[in-house]
């Protein structure tokens, strides 16, 4: 019998305990490399269940300003996947490595691609990675690199938008593995007030289709919209409402070891929505 993979073993331990999955993304390279790995470092002692982890890229496909913003910092510092994959391997190695939730990385199939689909998965599974998410990568091409994904035992992350047809949502949640990344608006990522009306009926529709949890993302950003979602999502992906932390850090109004108790606290209250 195949083992679980670690996001798979995460997601059926919460739903024993009836609880939600909360997972806090991170720009690896904003400010810099051992910042960001000190910030994980901090949200796993925070009790979140995966971490998304994004790979900054000069053109990304659907983040919003505050995303694109800690993309354009990090790469202006110089920030390499190379620099990446040995912070991470640096985490997750050792005694230390154990305390690490499942990390999840969300990379552009351009820098994939430039490496060699194969040898940037193995070099993910190397440094400790759990699963990729390439938002760039249409679900009709995306079968021969989830295959890749998961033939080195790591999950092929796929996401599925308001505007995404039945009939593509078939094709997509019969190529991904780990969970489904819900987009729970149209347009890019970003902090909202509300969540649409419109996505308990995508979230019912999904768990008629596949038994993967299903995550949403894009607009969750606090505590108060995780009782909207119950019942319906397995999960709550915070990218923006965690990211704009970082600006305090470039613009000088406050120390990164100030920005990382910050998050933290967020993070806590978000662990504590999602395990009500």
């Amino acid at each position: 019998m195949t083992q679980p993979t670690r996001i798979a073993a995460a997601f059926a331990t919460l739903k024993t305990q009836g609880h939600m999955a909360f997972m806090p993304f991170v720009t690896v390279g904003d400010p810099d490399v051992p910042t960001s790995m000190a910030l994980i470092r901090e949200l796993a002692s925070r009790g979140v269940d995966l971490i998304e982890v994004g790979f900054p890229y000069s053109d990304p496909i659907a983040d919003g300003p505050v995303i694109q913003a800690s993309y354009t910092r990090a790469l202006s510092r110089g920030v390499h996947v190379n620099e990446i994959f040995a912070g991470i391997q640096q985490l997750t190695s050792g005694l230390g490595g154990s305390i690490i939730p499942p990390l999840v990385a969300m990379v552009s199939y351009a820098i994939v691609f430039r490496m060699g689909a194969t040898a940037f998965v193995a070099r993910a599974k190397e440094a400790g990675f759990s699963g990729l998410i390439i938002p760039d990568l249409p679900a009709d091409e995306a079968a021969e690199v989830a295959s890749i994904i998961r033939g080195h035992g790591l999950d092929a992350i796929q996401l599925v938008a308001p505007t995404t047809t039945s009939e593509r949502e078939d094709r997509i949640v019969g190529t991904a593995s780990g969970f489904v990344y819900c987009i729970s608006t149209a347009g890019t990522t970003g902090a909202r007030d509300q969540l649409p009306v419109e996505l308990s009926g995508q979230l019912k529709r999904l768990h008629g289709k596949t038994d993967l949890p299903l995550a949403v993302g894009f607009g969750v950003s606090k505590p108060e919209q995780v009782d909207t979602l119950r019942g319906l999502a397995d999960g709550i992906i915070v990218g923006s409402a965690i990211v704009r932390h970082l600006e305090r850090i470039a613009n000088g109004s406050a120390s990164a070891s100030d920005v990382i108790r910050e998050v933290g606290e967020f993070a806590a209250s978000m662990v504590a929505a999602t395990k009500k």
